[in-house]
């Protein structure tokens, strides 16, 4: 291995073992008083201050404030076009590629502004899962490889280790092991979509943001990727998209609810369910509009 790649490795590693401290943010719950909501500094990953988004002179998101907790994960619900999907690609600043998008407010990432963070490192940061599977036309052990290699990792043995430990993270090392060279585009929808979770973890992310990663998924994927979820929170934060609610009280610690542009309702999942707040959040749960 050369030393540019032990100085890539060295860095990449310490990006990922950089504790709390060593990057101050705001504010957590408590997990065993989440409804109170106690808060701690090390715990908030990411938080939103009075964020607007436009697309030339139509505002999408209005007047965002949210945190982002550590090790939980938030769902995004509300209508179609309500601003939620727009508001998840703040996160790793997608928005930016898109003509006439502006943002005004804040978005802290760790308690940094994001777009003083060099977009690259923040998506390296932020993965994300798309809606449809979308596993590159390579083999199963490329997708895996590509990112980290795009970084300058070459050493063969560092890498043969992460297509397994992350395979194994995205559950799906025991049904492709024997054939990693096989086309990645081979494998059912299910398993694409683990794929892509698994080529996101690849990358050692702090936090996994997923847009409606089962809405093209049967039931059976889904429950696979809902429980893989609940694993995946032990070592990152993930913040996802879902029209599902009832998706939504299975695998979230807490629930935002869009419309409009606005989030109207932002509260522990069981508590949001139980007893919202909102009368637009009651009226969206119990049907009255959707």
């Amino acid at each position: 291995m050369t030393l540019e790649e032990e100085e890539t490795i060295k860095t990449l590693e310490e990006l990922n073992s950089k504790k709390p401290s060593e990057e101050p943010a705001l504010g957590a719950p408590a997990a065993a008083r989440r409804e109170e909501a106690e808060e701690t500094k090390d715990n908030v990953v990411f938080e939103a201050r009075h964020l607007n988004l436009f697309y030339d002179e139509k505002q999408a998101l209005k007047d965002i404030n949210i945190k982002i907790y550590k090790n939980k994960v938030t769902a995004f619900i509300g209508p179609s076009g309500c601003g939620k999907s727009t508001f998840l690609r703040c996160f790793n600043r997608m928005n930016d590629l898109i003509d006439g998008c502006r943002v005004t407010g804040e978005l802290l990432f760790n308690g940094t502004d994001i777009h003083t963070i060099n977009p690259i490192l923040l998506r390296s940061r932020v993965g994300m899962v798309f809606q449809q599977p979308n596993p590159f036309p390579m083999s199963i052990r490329d997708n895996i490889t590509y990112g980290p290699r795009c970084q300058g990792i070459r050493d063969h043995k560092y890498l043969r280790q992460l297509v397994e430990d992350s395979l194994k993270e995205g559950a799906l090392y025991d049904e492709v092991k024997d054939r990693l060279k096989e086309s990645g585009m081979a494998l059912s929808g299910g398993q694409q979509q683990r794929l892509c979770i698994a080529r996101c973890v690849a990358m050692r992310p702090d936090v996994i943001l997923m847009d409606e990663p089962t809405s093209a998924l049967d039931p059976i994927a889904t429950k696979k990727i809902e429980d893989l979820i609940q694993k995946l929170k032990e070592k990152y934060t993930i913040v996802i998209v879902t029209h599902n609610m009832q998706q939504a009280t299975r695998v979230s610690d807490y629930t935002a609810f869009f419309m409009l542009g606005e989030l109207v309702e932002f509260n522990a999942t069981d508590a949001f369910f139980s007893h919202p707040k909102e009368k637009r959040s009651n009226d969206y749960i119990t049907g009255r509009f959707s």
